[in-house]
């Protein structure tokens, strides 16, 4: 009887704690099904915001083009947005800021949604981001936009995203887009993917996503699809990041093999989180004008 009343008082122990590996799990549940709610963003006095421009039969195929004031051939920051290619939305926080800062410089900036893991695994993903961009240079007279003059970026699964458009141009030229002048990759962990997934621990997230095909993962890693021809990029990295890998020292090794192949190809360590290096970029900062002047000199805004 004693080992009866040994076992119940250790079963309602662990109670709290089962309640509370539930409650977590539950929260970040209702995280992710938030990441991937629309919601208003702030557009500066002057623009304008064209909502969910369709590119594609799925609901998911949609982007929002928001317009300087007076635009005229004006240069297009199209973004990416992260989310464990699984969630996230076009209207994420962050989208703000980069209107309230590129708009008034002259600048158009595109946010794109593409199909999420499981109904589309990341090549796929790109492709839809490919499709994303040629339908906007597509619109371009009538948006009054440059369509020679747009700039790919992307943060964490958007990073990778725009970073193996980026490392073979063949899959925005399948779709039939004008070849963009650059690209921004903002805290990619995933540069690399054939070494991410032999790490010793893998997040599920990079499971889901990626898979178990060695032959997938080459297929969809930036570093195994760079070629002579890549676009020009700008690498941002978390500094102070180091699992599953470190983006800065993925980064670096990139930027090795795009100098022996005569890319041009900077990278940019930032002493900011994970979701910082994508929120405060537009906001009033060195981190903010080093990541613009990049962008001025590719768009030719100096």
């Amino acid at each position: 009887m004693r080992r009866v009343h040994v076992a119940l008082i250790a079963l309602l122990g662990l109670v709290p704690v089962i309640a509370g590996a539930q409650g977590l799990r539950d929260r970040l549940q209702g995280m992710r099904e938030a990441s991937r709610q629309e919601r208003p963003v702030a557009v500066p006095a002057g623009g304008t915001a064209i909502r969910n421009i369709a590119y594609g039969d799925d609901p998911a195929q949609r982007f929002d083009l928001y317009l300087p004031a007076g635009a005229k051939d004006a240069p297009v920051v199209f973004y990416v947005h992260g989310g464990g290619w699984a969630n996230g939305d076009k209207t994420n926080p962050g989208v703000a800021n980069k209107l309230a800062y590129w708009l008034p410089k002259g600048y158009a900036v595109a946010s794109a949604n593409y199909r999420m893991v499981p109904a589309a695994m990341p090549l796929e993903q790109a492709r839809d981001i490919a499709r994303a961009v040629a339908r906007l240079q597509r619109g371009a007279r009538e948006w009054t936009l440059d369509p020679r003059r747009v700039v790919l970026m992307g943060h964490s699964a958007g990073a990778h995203l725009v970073a193996l458009l980026g490392a073979d141009p063949r899959l925005l030229a399948d779709a039939g887009a004008v070849r963009p002048l650059g690209v921004v990759s903002l805290d990619s962990g995933a540069l690399d993917v054939p070494a991410l997934m032999g790490q010793r621990r893998v997040p599920k997230l990079y499971q889901d996503a990626f898979g178990a095909d060695p032959a997938y993962w080459r297929s969809a890693s930036p570093q195994q699809q760079l070629t002579r021809n890549a676009l020009p990029m700008l690498l941002v990295c978390a500094s102070e990041r180091h699992f599953p890998t470190s983006p800065c020292d993925e980064a670096r090794k990139f930027a090795r093999q795009a100098e022996a192949l005569r890319v041009p190809m900077a990278v940019q360590p930032e002493p900011l989180d994970h979701g910082e290096i994508n929120k405060t970029l537009g906001l009033p900062s060195d981190y903010t004008g080093r990541v613009g002047a990049w962008i001025d000199r590719l768009s030719g805004m100096r």
